[in-house]
């Protein structure tokens, strides 16, 4: 595949948006912000030690680091209910925690070994976490819209027809701006508009497919909630790099699709710090440019606004920052002393939930039998 040398230039984040009222975060208990703090801060952390341990090879496969976009999960996710689900695509290791996975699953998974979320099964890209209710990263580039749909139409079949109630849940599909141009992203647009599905699907718009700018490689480029529109859903535009506008924006939505049962579309304006993946040189963007972004750091934006509100203060910070470097830290080594799963064993094993000739049945992976206290089969 050839790389298009071009830049998306640093207007990616100028655009209008309405005039807003009092910030819903402001009102939010000091406790909470704080933690969206740590949950970027763990994010952050979890993705530089990721990097290292690739590079050790420790860690193999694919591997797409989440850093700078960290405000985006944190700041989507904290606007839905425990129950409502999320699907993503391979960049999922920041939804993964902020949806609440423990970084020693979240790791070992990355080291592919049994104590996985997924058994080792999966890797980089393929967070599953049931007890939150995230369905996967998926590797196939949109490959998640159609599941996106199809959770939704689940969740209001359930609540509509076999409970007999109003459906009640939202759906938050999460997918790049490189898949705006995939045939299944269309269909399942055309699905849930048609359908009436309670589902948001949220671009995390970092201006680069790969290594191709968003200008170079997709129609109105500029205003893609246009392809949104085309289908008679709602859209909006979020600057995705500052957690607390991007709460602001997304719980007022989440709650007009939970009442209405109808689909939304979200571009999120947002940049990724590092290259598509471990294996990106990022030859095709300036330095200049990342340096413009790096400067609005979602991170370094709260941070601040927490030290000026006086509700942390730097000893606390510090604090905080070491606390998370242990955990991470201690999740490596979790995941490290978790052995590879056995082929003998394994191979056929997790492929039919019940047995079939040579398939040996499924069993819950030990998040869930640690979470659940459960240890039984057909899970």
């Amino acid at each position: 595949m050839s790389v298009v040398q071009t830049s998306i230039g640093t207007d990616h984040l100028d655009f209008s948006q309405p005039e807003k009222g009092a910030s819903l975060a402001s009102g939010l208990p000091v406790s909470v912000t704080l933690q969206w703090l740590r949950d970027m801060m763990l994010i952050r952390e979890f993705e530089v030690r990721t990097m290292q341990a690739y590079q050790d090879r420790k860690i193999g496969g694919f591997c797409h680091v989440y850093i700078g976009q960290e405000a985006v999960a944190v700041g989507t996710i904290a606007a839905l209910r425990k129950e409502d689900p999320v699907v993503t695509a391979y960049r999922d290791h920041g939804h993964a925690l902020a949806r609440g996975m423990d970084p020693k699953y979240c790791m070992a998974e990355m080291y592919g070994r049994v104590g996985g979320c997924a058994k080792g099964k999966g890797g980089s890209m393929h967070m599953f976490d049931r007890i939150n209710h995230l369905y996967g990263g998926h590797g196939i580039v949109g490959a998640q819209t159609p599941l996106g749909a199809g959770l939704a139409f689940g969740t209001k079949y359930y609540d509509t027809v076999i409970n007999g109630g109003r459906s009640e849940r939202v759906t938050l599909c999460f997918l790049g701006d490189g898949a705006l141009n995939q045939g299944a992203f269309h269909e399942a647009l055309n699905l849930s508009g048609l359908l009436d599905l309670p589902v948001i699907y949220i671009v995390e718009n970092n201006g680069y497919s790969m290594g191709t700018s968003i200008n170079r490689g997709t129609t109105m480029a500029h205003a893609i909630c246009e392809k949104a529109r085309g289908y008679g859903i709602r859209s909006c535009e979020i600057d995705g790099m500052d957690v607390c506008n991007v709460y602001d924006a997304m719980k007022p939505l989440v709650d007009e699709v939970r009442e209405t049962s109808t689909p939304a579309f979200v571009d999120m304006r947002t940049y990724r710090f590092k290259g598509h993946s471990m294996s990106d040189p990022r030859k095709y963007r300036p330095r200049e440019e990342e340096e413009v972004y790096e400067t609005g750091d979602p991170i370094g934006k709260l941070r601040d606004q927490l030290l000026g509100r006086g509700a942390i203060d730097d000893d606390a910070l510090k604090a905080m920052a070491k606390e998370i470097r242990g955990e991470v830290r201690d999740s490596m080594k979790w995941a490290e002393a978790s052995p590879a799963p056995d082929p003998a064993v394994d191979l056929y094993h997790d492929v039919f939930v019940e047995p079939m000739g040579p398939y040996t049945g499924t069993s819950y992976p030990q998040m869930i039998q640690e979470c659940e206290g459960t240890q039984g089969q057909d899970g």
